[in-house]
């Protein structure tokens, strides 16, 4: 991300407490960020969430890692980093605290948004006060080669603490887990963490940071709740109005910033305007992929979190073991190469994913359609940044990095709520038509069944008892939700399509093509 080089520092290199305390933070924020995916069904069998409210879970943590992520390195700049990395692991323990401790689905938004908030301050702290503490170029890719392994374990550790606590324990010790990690974390901070800044031409843009919140927010609140609240709604129009009104003021106020959020004269390099669209489309294909996997295997055919854990390890878990490669082919080729490969196979992933049968629970059917997306992930991930970099004159690389993960993150929130939207959305109308010319259902059963879809939507009606009377209904609950996850499959392989497409025939020129040097790594999401 965009920062101010700190002074060379007098030591010849890094302090082994830096790096273990910065690699600790990432990959404690990155299990943060990634482990909930896991425990969906449990959240459905006993929060009871309804219409939307499990989309909420995994947004409530995103929202503030996409907006805030860059205030934080500002911040960190500012008032110290040492200071920034034990305050975000206190706020990220804090939340997973009361995550554990939820009564109701409302509470555990409320320690998912908090977890979140250290998270946004975690990811940028770790990875600047690494590069800071290192006096040469060669030393600080190592240093930060470390710290994005660090991430991957975090990706890679998600899964299976989230499926093992989750299986032999409950979703609250998960969270107490994550609560402990976050503890400790703090705890090696503040004892051996060596503080740097770079306050010099640091400001934070203050209006640009409140009217894109407010705007990024209101968007997703009109995406997630149409499906549910219907999208003629007054509360729902109303966001849209906000999302539009708050969104031009954020470029009014980026425009008139002395130290924009987001530089928006980027945006008049086609090639990079182009990059961006790549990274917010892309990044949705693949975070609307994991999300509609997790759900697929927990709410809707009620598999163990470990089962689910297994589909996250292809999704996510392939990144660490493909980094080597992904890192050669990006010194030896350009960059939209493998751009273009990683993006068409996760649109093969997505494709095939949508044709797998409901009814279908061998996890070996999972092994190919997400392996797909996992590989591809690997690859694009890593292309993203060194594509949009290497559009831009080099004086403008770092901002160009900066606002890239902004648009990526951007891109990782919308994935859960578009494609739960749509995928609720076409299942809601597909169970109501069902409903009505379902034969052989008695008219005591369709109208419970039809009390349950009203209040809480497809997934309530597939989680009711087989022996009540709206559980002679739960077969098409079942097939209205196979059927529009299937097409949130399909949403997410045309977007990575569409997206691979765009870089074959719109990125080129010497700006777009030319070798790149290692790209910065960003955090993979979750699911």
């Amino acid at each position: 991300m965009p920062r101010t080089p700190d002074p060379a520092p007098s030591r010849a290199s890094l302090p082994v407490g830096t790096l273990v305390a910065g690699c600790l933070a990432v990959c404690l924020a990155q299990i943060g960020l990634a482990m909930p995916a896991t425990l969906n069904g449990l959240f459905q069998e006993h929060l009871h969430p309804v219409g939307s409210q499990l989309t909420w879970i995994s947004d409530a943590f995103l929202l503030p890692v996409a907006v805030l992520e860059l205030s934080f390195g500002v911040l960190g700049d500012l008032f110290g980093r040492r200071r920034l990395l034990i305050g975000g692991a206190l706020l990220l323990c804090a939340g997973e605290v009361v995550a554990a401790t939820a009564s109701g689905i409302h509470q555990l938004w409320a320690g998912q948004a908090l977890a979140g908030l250290g998270a946004a301050a975690l990811f940028p702290t770790s990875l600047a006060m690494i590069a800071a503490g290192t006096p040469s170029g060669a030393q600080r890719a190592r240093a930060i080669a470390v710290w994005a392994s660090s991430l991957s374990a975090g990706g890679f550790l998600a899964p299976l603490l989230g499926g093992i606590t989750g299986t032999y324990g409950s979703w609250r010790s998960a969270f107490v887990v994550v609560a402990v990690l976050a503890a400790a974390s703090a705890l090696v901070s503040l004892l051996a963490a060596a503080d740097s800044r770079a306050p010099e031409g640091r400001s934070l843009d203050v209006a640009g940071q409140v009217t894109i919140g407010i705007g990024l927010f209101a968007l997703l609140y009109a995406v997630i709740q149409g499906p549910t609240d219907g999208w003629g709604s007054t509360p729902v129009v109303v966001a849209f109005v906000l999302a539009a009104v708050f969104l031009a003021l954020f470029v009014a106020a980026e425009l008139r910033a002395r130290s924009p959020l987001l530089r928006l004269d980027l945006f008049r390099n086609r090639s990079f305007a182009i990059a961006a669209v790549v990274a917010v489309v892309g990044m949705f294909s693949f975070l609307g992929t994991a999300y509609a996997a997790s759900i697929r295997l927990g709410p809707i055919q009620h598999q163990s979190p470990l089962r689910t854990a297994f589909a996250f390890l292809l999704l996510n878990g392939l990144t660490p073991f493909l980094t080597p490669l992904t890192s050669r082919l990006l010194h030896r080729l350009h960059a939209r190469v493998p751009l273009t490969i990683g993006l068409a196979l996760i649109a093969a992933g997505d494709f095939l994913a949508a044709t797998l049968d409901v009814d279908d629970r061998a996890l070996t059917s999972l092994i190919l359609p997400l392996g797909l997306v996992g590989v591809g992930f690997a690859l694009t991930v890593s292309s993203i940044t060194a594509t949009a970099v290497n559009t831009v004159p080099v004086h403008l690389a770092g901002m160009a990095s900066g606002a890239t993960n902004l648009l990526r993150d951007f891109g990782f929130t919308l994935g859960p709520a578009v494609i739960g939207a749509v995928a609720l959305g076409q299942a809601a109308t597909r169970v109501s038509s069902s409903l009505a010319t379902a034969p052989g259902l008695s008219a005591e059963s369709r109208g419970a069944a039809h009390e349950v879809l009203k209040e809480g939507g497809p997934l309530a009606l597939n989680s009711v008892p087989a022996e009540s009377a709206p559980g002679a209904a739960r077969a098409y609950a079942l097939d209205a939700l196979g059927h529009g996850y299937a097409i949130g499959f399909v949403v997410c392989g045309c977007a990575a399509l569409f997206s691979a497409l765009l870089v074959v025939t719109a990125l080129r020129g010497e700006g777009a093509t030319k070798a790149v040097q290692q790209p910065e790594v960003k955090h993979p999401a979750l699911s």
